[in-house]
């Protein structure tokens, strides 16, 4: 009767554990994820990741592993995602609802990948034996194993490495470590210095040393020297055009003639026609133009964000020649939609000086649901589109990174998430002078979403070495240096333009020539090892 009564205590405990467990994991994941832009409250890591660490060491079974990972992934990710909401509600009477079936799906589905690592480590480090070497074997998995799940979000079903552990870190001198190892390296490297803190309890000095150690060595770095500046001057525009009224029909040319004007300042001309309307500086709403920063000096190219030109680049030669005449022949690259063999494109042109477009680049990475939707023509019959769809299946994707000449050096053109993907960057056919991404970001909303874009965008250029040139409809538009560094910034939400100087490029960087292989080999031997020395050991026992 009493060994009963105990057995049913302690079940009730377990149970009572298991649910702790799994409020804790999904609080930590939500704490981990302040770490992210904007708010980089730092300090949340080690608390965070320490604490999964210790309930990894916890769980008794594979399976209650993975439902730590899950939670801890889904309060991760609701958090720090919780900008995909913004989009519905750009036409929220039609929209809206589906707004938080959104956000839970997708974090629901990303979470998948943190169950998966973190079951697979107690599966293969069952406790037994010695407790502190079963304890530290795990650790090593766990860090190995999340961390390739973690690559694996970035590469599979087309990708998704917003939200990776190492944007945490993108305004401290662990940022210089990405021409190195890139941004899927300081990742692992985060998990390294921080999963040790689980063994605070029993082996203080080792749990808090690996911490401590980076933590010392990146603050004795010294900081990246002032990069060598060619004599190019580009102005980027920043027209700050809503999403709700960027297609009105009524207020479509209005950000159009915004973005002429803020382009034309400086350049002497007055005057020149679109669509059949004025473009004489009083038909501006003076106003609305927060932020006017030219030089006098004429610039060797303007650009413009993602879609700022409402029309179809095959119906836009007059549209093209205005801009031109508008700017006095200075080059102009911008965004702007085109039909070609009856599929749509989501593109790059460079205007000429001849308001012509001399070279094209039709965006190829596309955001899943936003420009296409899968089987989209079947979609479409049950009203399912794409946010930015022209037909049932939306845009087409283009061929894949291309070179662009444009006067000042050769450029790598990205179209608004293309940014988000090192390996496409790392892509490139050749090796070119700068980046270039234009972007629509208010379809981010103003909280989170756009800062996290940027924050992505100076790690392409850090990891590369190369300037980035980014024009965003409404911010944050910047010239970042080949240290992923600010240098020019409109502020999100302002209407303005820029004048900049192009830095030079750097040197060819490690990461650019390796990729993440070399993090991927490095934890395929890290779990290697941990297993290897698992069965070793049992063998012995």
């Amino acid at each position: 009767m009493m060994s009963g009564l105990r057995g049913r205590c302690l079940r009730a405990a377990r149970r009572r554990s298991s649910w702790v467990a799994g409020f804790s994991a999904f609080g930590l994941g939500a704490l981990l994820s302040v770490s992210l832009a904007p708010l980089h409250i730092l300090l949340s890591l080690p608390l965070a990741l320490g604490g999964l660490g210790v309930l990894a060491l916890w769980a008794r079974s594979p399976l209650q592993a993975s439902a730590i990972g899950w939670l801890a992934g889904a309060g991760y990710f609701g958090f720090g995602l919780s900008w995909i909401v913004e989009p519905f509600q750009v036409d929220a009477a039609r929209y809206a609802w589906m707004a938080p079936f959104a956000l839970v799906f997708l974090a629901a589905g990303l979470a998948l990948f943190w169950a998966v690592g973190f079951g697979l480590a107690v599966r293969w480090s069952p406790m037994g034996g010695e407790r502190h070497t079963q304890e530290g074997r795990r650790l090593v998995l766990l860090l190995a194993l999340w961390s390739l799940m973690e690559i694996g979000r970035a590469y599979l079903f087309t990708g998704f490495p917003w939200a990776g552990f190492g944007q945490f870190w993108i305004d401290t001198p662990a940022a210089q470590l990405l021409p190195w190892i890139g941004g899927q390296g300081l990742a692992v490297l985060t998990l390294a210095v921080t999963l040790p803190l689980a063994l605070l309890r029993r082996r203080p000095l080792l749990a808090v040393s690996p911490l401590l150690g980076v933590a010392l060595a990146g603050y004795a770095l010294p900081q990246p020297p002032e990069p060598e500046m060619t004599s190019h001057l580009v102005r980027l525009v920043q027209p700050n055009a809503p999403q709700a009224e960027k297609w009105l029909p009524g207020r479509r040319w209005d950000f159009v003639r915004r973005a002429i004007e803020m382009s034309a300042a400086g350049l002497g001309q007055d005057q020149a026609s679109l669509d059949g309307a004025s473009l004489d500086r009083a038909s501006l709403d003076r106003a609305s133009l927060d932020q006017i920063r030219p030089d006098p000096v004429r610039p060797d190219l303007i650009v413009w964000p993602e879609t700022s030109v409402p029309q179809l680049l095959n119906n836009a030669d007059d549209t093209l020649s205005a801009i031109s005449e508008r700017v006095a022949g200075v080059p102009v690259l911008l965004g702007i939609q085109r039909r070609a063999e009856g599929r749509y494109y989501n593109s790059a042109v460079r205007v000429s000086s001849e308001g012509r477009a001399d070279q094209i680049y039709d965006k190829a990475h596309l955001v899943p649901f936003g420009e296409y939707v899968p089987f989209g023509d079947l979609m479409a019959r049950f009203g399912i589109h794409g946010f930015a769809a022209q037909n049932g299946s939306g845009y087409s994707a283009g061929p894949g990174p291309t070179l662009m000449d444009l006067g000042i050096g050769q450029a790598l053109p990205l179209i608004c998430y293309e940014a988000v993907f090192a390996r496409d960057v790392n892509a490139t056919p050749a090796r070119p002078d700068m980046l270039i991404q234009i972007t629509n970001d208010a379809w981010f909303g103003t909280r989170s979403g756009p800062y996290q874009h940027l924050v992505q965008a100076r790690m392409r250029a850090a990891e590369q070495g190369l300037p980035m040139l980014r024009a965003a409809n409404t911010g944050i538009t910047a010239m970042i240096d080949p240290f992923g560094r600010l240098r020019e910034t409109i502020a999100l939400g302002k209407t303005g333009v820029v004048d900049a100087v192009l830095p030079q490029p750097l040197a060819a960087t490690v990461y650019s020539r390796t990729g993440d292989l070399p993090v991927v080999f490095l934890c395929i031997a890290m779990g290697l090892a941990a297993v290897k020395k698992r069965r070793r050991s049992a063998k012995l026992s």
